[in-house]
């Protein structure tokens, strides 16, 4: 009967830290507080919620760091996963996912952007345009994933866009392993910009295969 107790208090601290760090209280890359003064809000013991918090870091939402303390990692375990899973996913298939929201994305974006989206993409495209001259790889990869994810918040669907921000640190990372190829001027991306103002969904899509297939070529 203890252990059925105790087992029940663990999990009682699960949910209610899981709670407080859904709801924000805890921001992303924020420090939570001490083992001792969770347990005393949260009415159980210290070892409850040492338990409880060794849980939350299994599972990706909690990080400890060796005498520091504990901080927030991210606020939804099922977007952790998401995240391991495209940590290990091979570079095509992240191409072949692609294909899918991309095209989706482009032909939506074309319809339904607004100037003020058209605004933001072409500073991005600036910004990456700056840093290819500049041979600033990090620079290049940070503004061509913010140019794909503006083309994707132009949609104006919010899950389309929240699909392509989990898959943001995995797009980076492929940018930067194809450096001289990402480096390499080209006016694809500006064609696509084009195509979205000038509200011509085939001719985005298009544009996002040929991009998409340029990619692929240089894997």
């Amino acid at each position: 009967m203890r252990n059925v107790a105790r087992t029940s208090l663990v999990d009682a601290a699960i949910a209610e830290l899981r709670r407080e760090i859904a709801a924000g209280v805890w921001p992303v890359g924020t420090k939570i507080p001490s083992e001792s003064r969770l347990a005393e809000s949260l009415g159980m013991s210290r070892l409850s919620v040492r338990e409880a918090v060794r849980v939350l870091a299994h599972a990706g939402l909690l990080h400890t760091r060796q005498g520091d303390g504990t901080y927030v990692t991210a606020t939804d375990e099922s977007k952790v996963a998401l995240r391991r899973r495209l940590d290990t996913a091979a570079a095509m298939d992240i191409i072949d996912v692609r294909r899918g929201l991309d095209l989706v994305a482009a032909r939506l974006a074309a319809g339904r952007r607004t100037e003020e989206d058209l605004s933001a993409m072409r500073e991005t495209l600036a910004r990456r345009n700056a840093a290819g001259r500049a041979g600033d790889l990090d620079g290049f990869a940070d503004a061509d994933v913010d140019f794909h994810l503006q083309v994707a918040d132009a949609a104006h669907n919010a899950l389309l866009a929240d699909l392509y921000r989990s898959m943001s640190d995995a797009l980076r990372d492929s940018v930067r392993d194809q450096e001289e190829a990402a480096l390499t001027p080209d006016s694809s991306h500006e064609e696509l910009l084009r195509a979205i103002e000038e509200k011509d969904p085939a001719k985005a899509v298009a544009v996002s295969v040929s991009i998409l297939d340029q990619q692929e070529r240089d894997l």
